[in-house]
């Protein structure tokens, strides 16, 4: 998987994403995330990339130009035709399925990081086939909502992560919230380890696993509850 994310500060997305589990990736070839900066691809010695919107109004709009020549720039490198996201309120909210249909469908993306009051229209129509949000609210730039689908897309692949339990049995990936975890020691601040996880027994660890999963879907995220497919054995769970 390859992603190129466009934006005004690149050294903050190569600081986040250049770490951890997912640098570890890049050093292994394993994904590529690269990080272009808009304002190199201006006409203009000031290396402006906005301007007042028409029709007035507070704040500022990025210019089409500029963006342009930086998607044009991915594209003409790749010879090919990229599928291209804009990071926006106005898209449609992002969730685990998203991620999935992104890795199974694409084997590269550019994801565009707008700033200010938003991009100029012309850029959206004729250049973006995709537009996402991270939730219900609004945030100063593009850079955060486009490092976390990177993020969630990129552990996905093949290698990344060293088991693909690791995000199997994550929340969200089955349609539910994923079960507690607990680590040494057995007893802290008077609470114990829950006793069938020290029982050895696989075949009950994985029944009180799912029974705590179904019963923390439940409570926490009845919208994700309602939407299960239960099976008998998960109804026997949850009557217990």
């Amino acid at each position: 998987m390859q992603i190129d994310i466009m934006t005004l500060f690149p050294d903050a997305i190569d600081a986040m994403l250049g770490q951890s589990i997912l640098g570890r990736a890049q050093e292994k070839g394993l994904i590529r995330i690269t990080a272009h900066q808009i304002r190199d691809y201006t006409t203009n010695k000031q290396k402006q990339v906005d301007d007042a919107p028409y029709g007035g109004g507070m704040g500022m709009v990025m210019n089409a130009d500029p963006l342009y020549r930086t998607w044009h720039s991915i594209i003409s490198a790749a010879g090919q035709q990229i599928h291209t996201i804009y990071l926006s309120p106005q898209g449609k909210v992002f969730n685990q399925t998203h991620a999935k249909r992104l890795l199974n469908d694409y084997d590269r993306l550019i994801l565009v990081c707008g700033h200010y009051e938003g991009i100029d229209e012309r850029f959206i129509e004729e250049c973006v086939d995709e537009e996402i949000s991270i939730g219900d609210f609004v945030l100063t730039g593009g850079e955060i909502p486009a490092m976390a689908v990177a993020d969630a897309v990129c552990r996905m692949v093949p290698g990344v992560l060293s088991d693909e339990e690791c995000f199997t049995e994550e929340s969200h990936f089955s349609g539910t919230l994923e079960y507690p975890h607990y680590t040494r020691p057995y007893e802290w601040h008077g609470r114990k380890v829950p006793d069938v996880l020290l029982s050895g027994h696989h075949a009950n660890i994985i029944s009180w696993r799912r029974k705590q999963s179904l019963l923390r879907t439940k409570e926490k995220r009845p919208d994700m509850f309602e939407k299960l497919e239960l099976s008998k054995k998960d109804l026997k769970l949850l009557d217990e």
